[in-house]
């Protein structure tokens, strides 16, 4: 057993498929119409047959105060690995994007947590 696809829930798909490609670097796998939303999923282009990530849509009455709850929390609903948090974080700030947590170094992690501006926060991470 593996892990095929996992997912966020966005508030706009269309600003989300724009921040997870042409902001952290995924690339679009699937689009497939399903009424006013889409089924749509990114992957890394290093594993384009890896685990999917679903940018999934949020209209369910139960996610908008799951979501809320996580960011107020500080907690982030997915993890990204990286080589290095420091130059990714490094360059995601150029790009403009807002970071919750700066490179912190947790015994042999180092994480970072940053806005998707889609209503989550995501941790990227890297072991050494």
């Amino acid at each position: 057993m593996r892990i095929h696809i996992s997912s966020v829930f966005v508030d706009d798909q269309d600003k989300a498929l724009r921040f997870y490609t042409d902001v952290l670097g995924f690339v679009k796998k699937h689009e497939v119409p399903l009424g006013e939303d889409r089924w749509l999923t990114v992957v890394s282009p290093e594993d384009p047959d890896g685990t999917e990530l679903l940018l999934e849509p949020d209209g369910h009455p139960a996610v908008k105060p799951y979501k809320t709850a996580l960011v107020t929390d500080g907690i982030p609903a997915a993890s990204f690995a990286v080589d290095d948090v420091r130059a990714e974080f490094d360059r995601l700030r150029g790009l403009g994007v807002r970071f919750t947590q700066e490179p912190l170094k947790m015994g042999p992690v180092t994480t970072a947590v940053l806005d998707d501006t889609c209503g989550n926060l995501i941790q990227i991470v890297h072991s050494e």
